[in-house]
């Protein structure tokens, strides 16, 4: 029989294994970070564009400093994402990486995705005082929140949109040509509601959010294209009962951080139409953590949800439900909020999120 008073034995073979596994996941998250940085200076798009090159000719052509150019080479090359020929000193973005590292190659654009490593980052100090406090934070604390958010949706949603999304609702996009009403709830930079708007001239769309800042720029550019079935306006969704009478709400990775998640699907319930329907786009998850274990994107997930999700909710006194609340979950809310009809979809182009239609 084993002494279960001993300790276990220390096993040299998993210690080192392990060791090497943190040193892959610190060089990952440094070569993520430098990801963000080319992406966000437009080297991966210089490079995708230029035959092999010099590290001169790359920052002439993007317009950079020569010295750092070189120096993010070395990260990329070394991180065995560009290719480098010693001989002539040129460096190359294979083709196959550039497919998922340009502009041109979204909706498959992961170098987008790689910008949620800095902004989480970026309120790292702050976290080590809520760890203490449990005290939230609130979205001035971060730095481009909104704008990454925005970019990181317009691959997500607003590309798919009106071939992949709307068309989940059995006969949706015949109304919208028709005419309808429509708000999209916590709308961030509103380019879901700029597409519908272009898209469906007959129908009326409001974007409303807590945030101003969100959609300031979305505002600008509708009045810009003329667009007066367009309107935006701020509000704290949780001092509501009712938005008034939609025959189409929208909610896209808007519910779980709000201050009352659950309230807000009881406003959704009372803001629609008899024959209204609500279309809710959130995180696929799970809220039981091992049904996680096999998604490679759940450590990015809970992370996003330790260092935003969570505590933007616990900042305006909510639960803190988080960004890995659940496909469960939502499900429970959305039946207790009243909705007898209740359909959850996956969609091919998206991996991380679901998709539920929810009636009256």
């Amino acid at each position: 029989m084993n002494d279960l008073s001993s300790p276990t034995p220390f096993n040299a073979e998993r210690a080192e294994a392990f060791a090497g596994q943190l040193v892959g996941t610190i060089t990952n998250a440094a070569t993520s970070i430098m990801i963000s940085l080319g992406h966000r200076v437009g080297l991966f798009d210089a490079m995708a564009a230029l035959p092999p090159s010099s590290s001169e000719a790359l920052a002439s052509s993007a317009g950079l400093a020569e010295r750092y150019v070189r120096e993010w080479l070395a990260v990329m090359v070394t991180s065995r994402i560009v290719e480098y020929q010693p001989e002539n000193r040129t460096y190359s973005l294979p083709a196959e990486h550039a497919a998922f590292l340009t502009r041109a190659a979204a909706p498959n654009n992961i170098a987008v995705t790689s910008q949620f490593v800095g902004v989480a980052a970026s309120v790292e100090e702050q976290m080590i005082e809520r760890f203490q406090s449990g005290d939230g934070l609130h979205y001035d604390h971060f730095l481009r929140f909104h704008e990454v958010m925005a970019e990181d949706s317009y691959q997500t949603t607003v590309m798919a949109l009106i071939d992949s999304i709307l068309p989940i609702v059995p006969g949706l996009i015949e109304r919208l040509k028709e005419g309808i009403d429509v708000v999209d709830i916590a709308c961030g930079g509103g380019r879901a509601l700029l597409k519908m708007a272009h898209a469906f001239p007959n129908s009326r769309f409001t974007g409303v959010d807590l945030c101003e800042d969100a959609f300031a720029e979305a505002r600008v550019q509708a009045l810009k294209d003329g667009l007066d079935n367009l309107t935006f306006k701020t509000l704290d969704l949780s001092t509501v009962d009712s938005l008034g009478a939609f025959d189409l709400v929208t909610g896209f990775d808007a519910v779980h951080d709000q201050k009352d998640p659950l309230g807000l699907v009881k406003t959704v319930y009372n803001s629609l139409t008899e024959d209204g329907v609500f279309l809710m786009q959130d995180i696929g998850g799970s809220r039981d953590l091992v049904t996680n274990m096999d998604n490679p994107l759940s450590p990015l997930l809970f992370t996003i949800s330790l260092m935003h999700c969570t505590p933007i909710s616990i900042g305006q006194g909510g639960p803190g439900l988080g960004t890995m609340w659940g496909v469960e979950t939502a499900q429970d809310f959305l039946a207790e909020a009243g909705f007898d009809d209740v359909e959850t979809h996956r969609l091919p182009h998206d991996q991380v999120n679901a998709y539920f239609v929810a009636r009256r």
